[in-house]
């Protein structure tokens, strides 16, 4: 145990940055920005390298002069990885990050659950990586200096003001070197669980607010315990609570428990409550290395939302948009996805090539999305840390149960997260649903798939993944030649209208480039695609459309595609 209760620091060494000031006229920045985006945690930084793929320049606000400091996010999902591949920070998240693929469960001393989530010989990516929030975003702030001809970092820049018009805004900033203005045609405010821009806005987060509470601890001890979720339901060491445990890279361990009904938050995280109860945990765990304490934090479960994501100019996201119950790790993997549905559409606007109203979409798509969160969030908060006796008595009468009737384990189950399918998106196309017999339906995200490509270089190995490289991507699955002729002059089409789009053939066997080569029929049998069959995707990898192709002619179906691109731009 940790000797006198000493503290040591992380394992990461954050780089210090200086105050950036711009070159000022008369107090303000004399040139007006396209997109400022106020925050760089993982949300900013994501919408920053989003835009930047698509040609936009951007400028982050940051208030501080480092990467975060404490234990925030550290579990990242499968789809937010394929995100950040796109956005060129992937090596280091699986370099540095632990990959897992379930957790257990336990009532008192007995184990009521192992779950495991989806992962089989289709998968590029682990489903979940553990990864310190720090290390998260120092990667994507390398990936971002790397773009520094569009993107622009201004450290101890904080924001301090907004004029919010239907044309644009004016910021007022403050940093130690000096106070401006910056005025910018468009806002992201991805600045946090206390939204400087929310409450300056005069917006409300709407939903509930949960009394429980839950202290943070996070501890450096060498363990070879596997890498997966821990979960302990009224433990020897914590009565009447309930103990998660997360191992991090760097011999990092992160360890939440519940305060109990009528404990002072204030008292209960002074190192001399903290501490023991951690040395309880660690000898009920059998763990036996020596261990140090590196920080202490708390926190209560949220499950708020604002009702929409746009005001005027200004483009809410991530904890600035909603914050979501840390249960089933959905804060920073759904503000990750707001990112990615965000910036695509941002920059199609900023650079005139769709309306406003694709803006629009933006705030449905993760308005629902949160929802979603919100729905299966809030279950898993009502059983993690139940706000009532009634929800008290049932959890305690559930995990009893689940001792000798494993059938019950689903009811103990997290429900980790996953990419949401945008069902009522205001871009779904009318299509040809009904006649698929399997797939990912329109709205949905792409089921990952192994195939060939065959591109400039050859023949490569990859998956279907790998062709949603912020496009329009139309698949065409053995396309008859009037048919991918007809397509490829729509994907020409959008192309001169300077909307990026390609037609990507899916044949059986090796044919010149671009082209997938889905050898042994398993791409064609997962998405349900007959001979002609074809799927629109977005270029955040989500299904625009589908249509089976064999019920209309070659002119009939790119009139559909057509008619898909046209409303999604408008």
């Amino acid at each position: 145990m940790a000797a006198a209760y000493e503290f040591v620091p992380y394992p990461f060494q954050a780089q210090r940055y200086g105050a950036s000031l711009p070159a000022l006229q008369d107090g303000r920045d004399p040139v007006r920005r396209p997109v400022v985006v106020v925050g760089g945690g993982p949300v900013g930084y994501c919408t920053a390298l989003g835009l930047a793929n698509h040609g936009v320049p951007v400028v982050v606000l940051e208030a501080d002069d480092s990467v975060c400091f404490g234990s925030r996010a550290i579990c990242i999902s499968r789809r937010s990885l394929e995100i950040v591949e796109r956005l060129g920070a992937l090596p280091g998240f699986l370099a540095e990050g632990l990959p897992w693929t379930g957790g257990r469960s336990f009532y008192r001393d007995q184990q009521v659950l192992h779950f495991l989530m989806p992962q089989d010989e289709n998968q590029k990516l682990p489903p979940m990586v553990n990864l310190a929030q720090y290390s998260i975003e120092q990667f994507l702030l390398d990936a971002c200096e790397k773009r520094s001809d569009l993107i622009e970092i201004r450290w101890q820049n904080q924001l301090q003001g907004i004029s919010s018009r239907e044309d644009g805004a004016t910021l007022q900033v403050h940093t130690p070197d000096g106070d401006y203005a910056l005025d910018a045609d468009w806002v992201v405010a991805a600045d946090g669980g206390r939204s400087f821009l929310r409450d300056a806005l005069e917006l409300k987060l709407q939903g509930t607010s949960y009394e429980g509470r839950y202290v943070i601890v996070d501890i450096l001890m060498e363990s070879s315990r596997p890498t997966e979720r821990l979960a302990y339901f009224d433990p020897d060491c914590n009565r009447g609570s309930t103990v998660l445990v997360h191992k991090q890279p760097n011999n990092v361990w992160r360890i939440d428990y519940q305060l109990q009904d009528g404990e002072d938050p204030d008292a209960a995280i002074r190192p001399e409550n903290v501490l023991p109860r951690v040395q309880s945990l660690l000898d009920m765990m059998g763990e036996t290395a020596p261990w140090q304490p590196i920080w202490t934090g708390i926190y209560k479960a949220n499950a708020l939302t604002l009702p929409d994501y746009r005001h005027q100019r200004v483009l809410f996201a991530g904890d600035a948009a909603h914050l979501v119950p840390i249960f089933g790790v959905r804060g920073a993997n759904s503000g990750i996805d707001d990112a990615d549905n965000l910036a695509w559409k941002l920059a199609y606007v900023v650079k005139g090539l769709a309306g406003e109203g694709l803006l629009g979409s933006y705030s449905a798509e993760r308005v629902y999305a949160t929802h979603e969160n919100l729905s299966y969030g809030t279950k898993s908060t009502e059983f993690m840390a139940p706000p009532s006796f009634a929800f008290s008595l049932m959890r305690q009468a559930v995990l009893g149960l689940a001792v000798d009737h494993p059938e019950l384990a689903s009811l103990v189950n997290p429900r980790q997260t996953s990419a949401i399918t945008y069902r009522l998106s205001p871009l779904n196309a009318q299509d040809d649903n009904a006649l698929f017999t399997a797939g990912p339906v329109t709205g949905a995200p792409l089921p990952e798939c192994p195939l060939q490509i065959a591109g400039a270089n050859g023949l490569q190995a990859g998956h279907v993944t790998d062709v949603v490289q912020n496009r329009f991507t139309v698949l065409a699955f053995a396309p008859q030649a009037a048919q991918q002729q007809a397509l490829q002059a729509v994907a020409d089409e959008m192309v001169a209208q300077g909307v990026p789009a390609q037609l990507l053939p899916v044949l059986g066997k090796a044919a010149a480039a671009p082209a997938l080569v889905d050898s042994e029929g398993k791409l064609a049998a997962m998405y349900g695609a007959l001979p002609g069959a074809v799927y629109v995707l977005r270029p955040d990898g989500h299904v625009l459309g589908r249509w089976q192709g064999g019920q209309q002619d070659a002119q009939a179906l790119a009139a559909s595609v057509r008619r898909a691109f046209a409303k999604a731009l408008a």
